[in-house]
């Protein structure tokens, strides 16, 4: 399949494609927001801290088995991890401990956008401290828990390549530097696999970034041509950790383990122009069904495929969720080996850029008492929707 190529025939994943045996102790997995960049007002963001996870953790994998799910996204915060050179994972062990009392599966997010103050994402020396931090991390958790561990070593590289490196939105507000930060973080993802490898050989890996589809305006048609680039730039970082582009960099298909697609309502948009609405009815005819997202992703790389990120806002939690699960039903009834969605967030959280606004996304919303405790709050529809999806969608594990 070449850049920008989809497919609208039903071509089925070949059978020896999709792996029989899921890595995930559920389908359906919560992912808590742990997002530590500096943001476009210079202030650290600290998620786990944010919605008090941190403080609650045994709660919180409590609060998951009782939806049962049990397998989860988590964040280690390396800019706390690593002071001046020595590793200190005390931040970690609550959530070590949670998720082994309460018996979930963790995927451990190793840099979720932050770096300690000290680092130059731009400066070669980038690659070595995160390779060496990786492997710090693996250690530790090899200590403190059993089974196959599994690592989403850099989180959205196209993402963060792009927010970080061409649009200044965070640190280090980089312009035009897009396309040498993403090289950058291909080669420090590459160092950090080896790293976790050499300490447990058998460790998986997902490589998470968002998947898309960029149209042009249907007054526009000399844009299609620039819109397919936009949408086929999705591809880029996946086929450098693969070797496919850009080899030099040390790609090899052996570093693309599982596939982690992030999906949300605002992944489709005209080309320098707003998103297609999904909440449109009807709905415009340009939006592509993520069955067929996810089929084109499968049909390129022939690897597990995880939804590492979804969710949805407000009312529309449970109306999103529903359409989720019968998309990806679909898109395994066509062979395509999704072996996992992650509600992403499970807990709600604050923007980015204003922590007194929430963005109601959550299965449970946080809801201050008199003293500022975030109480959890279930929110019914979502979790009724989830009740009827787990019943649906189920994995092989």
């Amino acid at each position: 399949m070449v850049s920008g190529e989809t497919h609208d025939t039903k071509e089925r994943v070949p059978e020896e494609d999709v792996e029989q045996h899921s890595p995930f102790a559920s389908f359906w997995l919560g992912g808590f927001e742990s997002a530590t960049h500096v943001n476009g007002r210079g202030a650290r963001l600290d998620m786990v801290t944010a919605t008090q996870h941190d403080r609650f953790a045994d709660e919180d994998y409590a609060l998951l088995r009782s939806v049962g799910i049990r397998a989860a996204r988590e964040g280690i915060r390396w800019h706390l991890v690593e002071q001046e050179g020595a590793f200190d994972f005390s931040t970690l062990l609550p959530m070590l401990d949670a998720a082994r009392r309460h018996g979930v599966q963790v995927i451990w997010n190793l840099c979720h956008y932050g770096w300690p103050p000290d680092v130059d994402v731009f400066d070669p020396t980038f690659v070595t401290r995160f390779a060496r931090y990786c492997r710090a991390a693996a250690q530790f958790i090899a200590r403190h828990s059993e089974g196959v561990p599994v690592y989403a070593p850099m989180n959205e590289i196209s993402f963060l390549a792009f927010a970080a490196g061409d649009v200044g939105w965070f640190f280090p507000y980089a312009r035009g530097r897009g396309n040498e930060l993403k090289r950058q973080l291909v080669r420090a993802t590459l160092a950090g696999v080896d790293a976790i490898r050499d300490v447990v050989p058998q460790a998986r890996m997902v490589h998470a970034d968002p998947i898309m589809r960029v149209v042009a305006p249907r007054d526009r048609p000399e844009l299609v041509p620039l819109a397919a680039a936009q949408t086929a730039s999705q591809f880029e970082a996946w086929d450098m950790i693969a070797g496919r582009r850009e080899p030099e960099l040390g790609g090899h298909p052996r570093y693309l383990d599982i596939v982690g697609v992030n999906f949300y309502h605002s992944n489709q948009w005209e080309y320098e122009g707003g998103r297609l609405p999904w909440e449109e009815v009807p709905r415009d005819d340009r939006w592509t069904p993520l069955h067929r997202l996810l089929r084109d992703t499968a049909l390129r790389y022939g690897r597990p495929l995880l939804v590492a990120e979804t969710s949805h806002v407000g009312i529309g939690r449970g109306e999103w969720l529903r359409e989720i699960a019968a998309e990806v039903s679909l898109a395994r009834a066509e062979g395509v080996p999704v072996q996992g969605v992650c509600l992403y967030p499970i807990l709600d959280r604050p923007d980015w850029e204003d922590a007194n606004h929430w963005h109601n996304s959550g299965l449970w919303d946080l809801i201050p008492d008199d003293q500022g405790t975030l109480r959890r709050v279930l929110v019914d529809e979502y979790a009724a929707e989830l009740r009827r999806a787990q019943q649906t969608v189920r994995g092989t594990a």
